[in-house]
C-alpha cells in the first residue's frame, strides 16, 4: 500500500517540512556530485557504522563527541533517487499535518529525536555491521508514529499495484500504519535471526523511530488551548478537522 492523500487540513504553512526535504535535496545533490573515491570517504564520516560504537572488534572507534556526528547526520543521506524521493513524499504527506499539530519549532526537535532515536535502535541491533546506514526514513517513521497517534481514525487514500494495474481504496490510518509496522517488525526478525546480509533497509531504524513518535508524539503535540480550535467547516471537503469521513444525517 502506498499513501496517496490523507484527509486532515492544516492552518499553518509546513515551513520546517519544506526546510527538511531542502535540506534532504541539497545534501543529496551533493553526493551525486561527488567521485566514487569521495563518496565512499563522505559516508564513512558522515553515514552511520554500527561497529565504530557496539561491535566486539570496533571499527575506527570513536573518541570524542564529534565522532557521534553520524546519529544526526545519517538521516540527511539517501542512496538513490527512488530512496529519496519515497521519503520525501511520505515526510511531506504526514509531516505537514504533526508540524501543523507541534507548531515548527517543536516538530524540528521532534524529528530530530527520533531520527537519533532510529539511529541508535539501527546501531544497537546491529552492533557489528560495518555498512553505512543512512537515510531519513527512521525519522520520518517517528513522524508516522505521532499520525496515527494523534489521528487514529483519519482516513487515507492509498493506492495498491496489482501487476500493473493501480487500485485505489480509503481506510483509516491506523490500519495503514498498523499494517505497515507489522511488515517493519516481520523483516527485522528476518535480519535478526536469518544470515547477514552486506546490506538492505534499516529496519530496525524504522521500528525505534516508530516506537519513538508514538511514545513522544503525544508530550511535543501543542495543548488545545495554545492554538485556535477548527471550526467544524475547516475540514477537507467531506471530512472533519480530523480526517475522519462526515456522515450525513439520517
Amino acid at each position: 500500500m502506498f499513501p496517496i492523500k490523507n484527509a486532515v487540513p492544516t492552518r499553518n504553512p509546513p515551513v520546517v517540512t519544506w526546510a527538511l526535504i531542502a535540506a534532504n535535496c541539497l545534501v543529496f545533490f551533493v553526493q551525486l556530485g561527488l567521485s566514487p573515491g569521495e563518496e565512499e570517504l563522505f559516508l564513512i564520516r558522515f553515514a552511520l557504522i554500527p561497529a565504530r560504537y557496539f561491535g566486539l572488534l570496533p571499527v575506527g572507534s570513536a573518541s570524542s563527541p564529534a565522532d557521534y556526528l553520524p546519529f544526526l547526520t545519517m538521516m540527511f543521506l539517501h542512496g538513490g533517487w527512488l530512496h529519496l524521493i519515497l521519503n520525501m513524499w511520505t515526510l511531506w504527506l504526514f509531516g505537514k499535518v504533526v508540524e501543523d499539530r507541534m507548531g515548527s519549532g517543536r516538530f524540528l526537535l521532534f524529528y530530530l529525536v527520533c531520527g537519533i532515536l532510529a539511529a541508535f535502535t539501527h546501531a544497537i541491533f546491529n552492533a557489528d555491521s560495518v555498512v553505512p546506514a543512512l537515510g531519513a526514513s527512521g525519522a520520518i517513521a517517528g513522524v508516522l508514529g505521532c499520525y496515527v497517534r494523534l489521528f487514529p481514525t483519519a482516513r487515507l487514500v492509498v493506492m495498491v499495484l496489482i501487476i500493473i494495474i493501480p487500485f485505489f481504496f480509503e481506510v483509516p490510518a491506523i490500519l495503514y500504519v498498523g499494517f505497515w509496522f507489522i511488515m517493519q517488525i516481520l523483516q527485522g526478525a528476518v535480519d535478526l535471526f536469518g544470515p547477514a546480509t552486506a546490506g538492505g533497509v534499516a529496519w530496525w531504524a524504522h521500528i525505534g523511530g516508530f516506537v519513538g513518535g508514538l511514545s513522544l508524539g503525544s508530550l511535543f503535540a501543542q495543548s488545545e488551548r495554545a492554538y485556535r480550535r477548527y471550526y467544524p467547516d475547516e475540514g477537507v471537503l467531506g471530512f472533519d478537522p480530523w480526517g475522519r469521513r462526515i456522515r450525513p444525517p439520517l
